[in-house]
This record gives C-alpha cells, sequence and structure tokens, in this order.
C-alpha cells in the first residue's frame, strides 16, 4: 500500500463518517477492534485458544456494529472484491480512523451541523 492509498482514504474519510450515531459507535467500536486484532495473533502463539476466538469474535462483531453505522451514512463505502475490503478495513481500523480522531477530524465531524435532509426534515416551502 502506497501512500497515496492512505492519503486518498483519509481524504475521503469525512465523507462517510458525518453521523453523529455512526461517529459514536466507531469511537467505541474501533478500540475493540484493535484490541481483538492484536489479541489474535499473540493468544494463537500462546495456544490460548479460547481468548483467540473471544479476540476474533470481538474483531468480527466491532466491523458488524461499524458496518451498521455505516448505514446511517449518505454515503456508503464501495469495495472493488475482497481485497479490497480487507485492506480497507484494515487500514480504517489501524491507521485512518487514529489518524481522524487524532487530526481533528472526528471533533470536527462532531460540531458540524446537522443537514436538516440527514433528519428526515423537509426546507419549508416559500
Amino acid at each position: 500500500m502506497s501512500n497515496s492509498f492512505f492519503a486518498r482514504q483519509l481524504a475521503a474519510y469525512p465523507r462517510a463518517h458525518q453521523d453523529r450515531a455512526n461517529l459514536l459507535l466507531h469511537a467505541f467500536a474501533v478500540p475493540v477492534f484493535i484490541a481483538g486484532f492484536w489479541t489474535l495473533p499473540a493468544a494463537l502463539l500462546l495456544g490460548h485458544w479460547v481468548l483467540a476466538v473471544a479476540a476474533a469474535g470481538l474483531a468480527g462483531l466491532s466491523n458488524g456494529v461499524q458496518g451498521r453505522g455505516h448505514g446511517r451514512e449518505a454515503e456508503r463505502p464501495r469495495f472493488g472484491g475482497p481485497g479490497d475490503f480487507v485492506a480497507r478495513l484494515l487500514t480504517e481500523q489501524l491507521v485512518t480512523f487514529p489518524r481522524f480522531v487524532l487530526g481533528g477530524g472526528f471533533a470536527r465531524a462532531w460540531r458540524r451541523p446537522k443537514d436538516p435532509a440527514t433528519l428526515g426534515l423537509r426546507e419549508p416551502k416559500a
């Protein structure tokens, strides 16, 4: 993966992360994914099979929760196949979301005023 891959993903990230419920889900689910992701190989190396299954389950559950959150967004992610899905998933969890938070993108998205169209409200007719 090149720097341009990371730059493109970070540049597109705010468009797919505007809904506050989705942001909140990500705030909790991404750390759970990261914990499960790094616990899995450690548990396998140490022979802790139950912990490995639990870690994989946590990572999978986290991914499912985030997928539900993305369903709330006006712009949803599209993938170019299984390899693209895995590459973008791992990059989002381990690189892009932490950069989004630490770079202030999360706070800007949280403070952004709600668009009436996303609330199901209509503009008053003149």
